[in-house]
């Protein structure tokens, strides 16, 4: 990890060029051009953060948790529309309470001190701005938990460029491989052909998930009904333009929630079998990782797949 001085250079870089792009944001792959100093973008989010909750948070990945919860600061809006959403009310119907840059800094600092082992932000783009607003505050006070970026893989390259050397870990999802896949249920055109860009640029920056260095590239994979998330693609791509050496956490825990009715291929659980096909297909192509217990309701009670 940088030093604190170098960090904080970056971070007040990123503040620089992320401040001056919401004239007419471009900061995700929606490139709305609105001037987010005046009215919301497509995420309802303006300058202020939006944050749904700060909570320690032990549902995530074994590492990411240890013994005292990731810090997980739940922000509100996102850049996708994805109609079986398990936090669509902040994340689509935008709950949540806009703080100071000043205020959420506090919410670091008090993670940190609760014993946190890392601070994970939850979709954070479209609050980016004000992340980095309050982290440099923060940073100014000594904090120095890993950043975890937690998203859907539907990002910027541009905006990923920014925030080398400010983001420890990425926890990325791959989500689908098909992009008309993406837009039926997702409502974005371009899913695949953006998110194979932005996890590229995530693993230049920091690699291969490391525990010991609290650095690198996670990627969640949702099992969805019918096949629909295209996991044999993902293990592929993930195996052959990242590394094999890049975990899988393979998710089992898919509801159909929100608007997932709509669509009588989403209005079921997954069954066993598709579960253990993904499994299978990981096994294949050499990726490790974590899986969730089949029976797991919520949480992420998690245990290897294969850790070398």
């Amino acid at each position: 990890m940088d030093s604190n001085a170098e960090r904080l250079d970056r971070v007040q870089k990123a503040i620089e060029i992320t401040g001056e792009r919401l004239r007419s944001c471009d900061l995700c792959p929606k490139k709305c051009r609105v001037n987010r100093y005046e009215t919301p973008g497509f995420c309802m989010q303006r300058i202020e953060p939006r944050v749904s909750a700060t909570v320690l948070h032990f549902g995530e990945e074994p590492p990411l948790v240890k013994e005292g919860g990731a810090g997980a600061v739940f922000f509100s809006g996102c850049t996708m529309s994805c109609l079986y959403c398990q936090n669509f009310a902040f994340s689509q119907k935008n709950a949540g309470k806009v703080f100071s840059f000043e205020e959420l800094s506090k919410h670091f600092i008090k993670i940190q001190e609760e014993g946190a082992a890392c601070i994970d932000l939850v979709t954070p783009t479209p609050n980016l701005y004000g992340f980095l607003k309050a982290y440099e505050l923060a940073l100014e006070e000594g904090f120095f938990l890993p950043v975890v970026f937690n998203t859907s893989g539907y990002e910027e390259v541009s905006t990923l460029q920014l925030l080398d050397g400010i983001v420890d870990i990425y926890l990325t999802d791959i989500r689908y491989t098909d992009d008309a896949v993406g837009e039926k249920y997702s409502l974005v055109p371009d899913y695949w052909t953006v998110t194979k860009n932005s996890v590229k640029e995530m693993f230049r920056q920091t690699g291969s998930f490391r525990e010991e260095t609290m650095r690198g590239v996670i990627v969640r994979h949702l099992v969805l009904p019918e096949g629909i998330a295209g996991t044999e693609e993902m293990a592929e791509f993930v195996a052959f333009e990242l590394s094999s050496s890049v975990p899988i956490s393979l998710m089992s825990q898919y509801r159909p929630v929100y608007r997932a009715r709509e669509h009588y291929e989403l209005s079921r659980k997954i069954s066993e079998e598709e579960y253990v096909y993904a499994l299978d297909v990981i096994d294949r192509f050499g990726l490790t990782g974590w899986m969730q217990h089949f029976e797991c309701k919520e949480n992420f009670r998690a245990k290897p797949l294969r850790w070398d």
